[in-house]
């Protein structure tokens, strides 16, 4: 089984349900990791495996779009991965809002969905 992996990729975003989430935005973090269904020994060619700019290009697309719970990114994230890339057999996902608008919270929220093939 291999795995491909985007760590620690940020990005402000525009996410939330007041109105100053909406307005200000805040910093995200976001890791997915994407189990691959391979019998191959040695990968040698990007079409035995999944282009992890092509993911990161449909993230930065999804993380452009203003949307009130993180729990909708994820998971729409999630089942968009599965559809397009069918060497995936599974998805984790994680994202944290570094800022959250909560008086007096110190640290950061976050949601982590993970979707497996046989699961759609």
């Amino acid at each position: 089984m291999l795995t491909i992996q985007l760590d620690a990729v940020k990005f402000y975003a525009y996410h939330g349900i007041f109105e100053e989430e909406k307005t200000l935005g805040s910093n995200y973090v976001v890791d997915v990791k994407i189990q691959i269904n391979t019998n191959k020994q040695i990968i040698g060619s990007i079409s035995e495996t999944i282009d992890y700019a092509l993911v990161f290009d449909m993230l930065q697309k999804r993380m452009q779009i203003p949307t009130p719970l993180l729990e909708t990114i994820a998971t729409d994230f999630c089942h968009t991965v599965l559809n397009k890339f069918q060497l995936a057999i599974s998805i984790d996902f994680s994202i944290k809002k570094m800022n959250p608008p909560i008086e007096k919270f110190i640290g950061n929220v976050g949601v982590q969905f993970q979707l497996k093939r046989n699961s759609l």
